[in-house]
């Protein structure tokens, strides 16, 4: 069965770094876009960012853009998101997924950015 396992998250200062990953299985990781998307505590779920099959092409939520950087392992079925300049409004519970939606999701690993 499909699974996905992240992992990665904690507790940051404002200004920091983290860096996600996400351990695939059950499926054909390489042929499959993947997406992390998060949710805020009160908030429904938000899509940060995709990446396609090869890796050659990737999206950005306006407001993660030029600070996140996702990145995909095929041979290891493996899915990063390296996150840079970590503020405030970062924290949250990430998910990596199947799809946009996030249905096909995680059990997720939450970040925390607070001094």
């Amino acid at each position: 069965q499909v699974q996905l396992v992240e992992s990665g998250g904690g507790l940051v200062q404002p200004g920091g770094s983290l860096r996600l990953s996400c351990a695939a299985s059950g499926f054909t990781f390489s042929g499959s876009g993947m997406y992390w998307v998060r949710q805020a505590p009160g908030k429904g779920l938000e899509w940060v960012s995709a990446i396609s099959t090869g890796g050659s092409s990737t999206s950005y939520a306006d407001s993660v853009k030029g600070r996140f950087t996702i990145s995909r392992d095929n041979y290891n079925s493996k899915l990063y998101l390296q996150m840079n300049s970590l503020k405030p409004e970062d924290t949250a519970l990430y998910y990596c997924a199947r799809d946009v939606a996030g249905t096909q999701r995680g059990q997720g690993t939450q970040v925390t950015v607070s001094s």
